[in-house]
């Protein structure tokens, strides 16, 4: 009993730690946060971090890893709810460029999750989440002759690059007009692919 007692609290300390680690990481940015700081807003001490967490880049890739889980489920519920396939790539990329606009999931998962653990690591992650669900509605869609006979892997990776520079760019965009826009270019887009 006294070690389930243990595991249960070395789970909820790793818990607290990525929790406060990403409210900080999204309001301040990866390179403006300490290891100090992480473990007073936790509540724990450094010595409880590193039983969890090797380095703060440890730390964030386990931040990042829920964030980018969230967001892929976020899509897939959205893109889920459609039974046609073609609709369900157009509502999930529009919900992939909704849920990235958020401040906070857009410093964790494009802004910082590159430059912290590297384009390949980054890319990686990205693609056993919300990238493998992309890959596997492109592919059906070219299964069933909606878009032309191709490989499934280069036209994942285009439209993906494609959708977070545009995540990015609404970031910094003061004009109100270009959400709207963004998500009519991508349909545009995407339309451009089918067969006629």
């Amino acid at each position: 009993m006294t070690q389930g007692i243990r595991a249960q609290q070395r789970e909820q300390t790793r818990q607290a730690l990525v929790r406060e680690s990403r409210r900080l990481f999204s309001t301040l940015g990866y390179g403006s946060v300490g290891l100090s700081e992480i473990v007073h807003a936790a509540g724990v001490t450094k010595g409880a971090l590193y039983h969890h967490f090797s380095s703060k880049a440890d730390l964030f890739r386990a931040v990042l890893e829920q964030v980018q889980q969230e967001v892929a489920e976020r899509i897939a519920e959205t893109a889920d709810a459609r039974e046609d396939t073609w609709e369900q790539l157009v509502s999930g990329c529009r919900a992939f460029l909704t849920v990235s606009t958020d401040p906070t999931i857009q410093r964790i998962m494009l802004v910082d999750g590159p430059a912290v653990l590297g384009w390949s690591e980054w890319r990686a992650m990205n693609e056993t989440t919300s990238g493998r669900h992309l890959a596997q509605v492109l592919g059906d869609l070219i299964d069933e002759g909606v878009f032309a006979a191709q490989r499934v892997e280069p036209l994942t990776h285009l439209l993906s690059g494609a959708m977070n520079e545009a995540a990015l760019w609404l970031a910094t965009s003061t004009d109100p007009r270009n959400p709207d826009d963004v998500q009519d270019a991508l349909v545009s887009m995407l339309e451009s692919l089918r067969v006629a």
